[in-house]
């Protein structure tokens, strides 16, 4: 029998009388790939917040079993601030080591490997205000999964950076998949979901679908994007064209 990672039921989230997340029912397993896709608006990222713990005034069950290592929309950072990427990435092993706490060489030793499984330990003594885009979300990649976490949650890792860091993130987040990370994914390149993730949810508000990749339509997607919205998206075969007139 799989491993049960996380288990939602009927999650209900409100901000005063608007319905943000309504009857959510999912169960997500060890090794899976979750692409969640949804409009704006949708409560991707409210999903997001109420799993890792940061929204607690909400209604129904979560059950979480394992670790979460976690990276958020695009950071913002203050590029005047004198730190190096190597501290970044210790920052992801403070719960695990303590805030006032020193770290020791192994912990030393552990950024420096995650950061080359990423590649991107020319980085190490770099000023993180003279990172580019893409270096900055490999960095917090690095960040999240240097404490060795069990399920990785990313939302829009794509967003901001050029289309080839694009490709380098979602060829480094299938490497890990192979070697039976859980992942779970917001984003708005469907193409690239559908392609790279073994499972797909459906969002906008309630859960529309949640079924293999392999098996959407463009049906699935009219659920969830209003009508006048066009989309190209490539699912595992012909281009298909979404759009009011389909």
């Amino acid at each position: 029998m799989r491993e049960k990672m996380i288990s939602v039921k009927d999650l209900n989230y409100k901000v005063e009388d608007n319905d943000i997340l309504k009857f959510i029912n999912f169960d997500i397993y060890k090794n899976d790939f979750v692409g969640i896709i949804g409009p704006n608006g949708a409560g991707k990222s409210t999903l997001i917040k109420i799993l890792i713990g940061e929204i607690e005034n909400y209604s129904g069950e979560i059950e979480i079993n394992g670790k979460i290592g976690y990276v958020p929309q695009k950071d913002e950072f203050d590029k005047s601030f004198p730190i190096r990427a190597f501290e970044v990435v210790l920052m992801g092993m403070y719960k695990d080591v303590g805030l006032f706490k020193k770290y020791k060489k192994k912990h030393y030793n552990k950024v420096k490997s995650t950061m080359k499984m990423l590649g991107i330990d020319y980085l190490y003594n770099r000023n993180v205000g003279k990172l580019s885009g893409g270096e900055y979300q490999r960095l917090s990649l690095a960040r999240a999964l240097v404490s060795d976490p069990d399920i990785l949650i990313l939302d829009e890792p794509e967003a901001g950076v050029d289309s080839k860091a694009q490709i380098k993130i979602y060829n480094i987040l299938e490497e890990l998949s192979k070697k039976g990370m859980t992942i779970i994914l917001v984003s708005h390149d469907i193409s690239m979901v559908v392609k790279k993730a073994n499972t797909v949810m459906c969002l906008n508000k309630t859960l529309h679908c949640h079924k293999n990749a392999v098996d959407m339509t463009a049906e699935d997607l009219k659920k969830i994007y209003s009508e006048e919205l066009e989309l190209l998206v490539h699912i595992n075969k012909p281009l298909k064209v979404v759009s009011k007139n389909d």
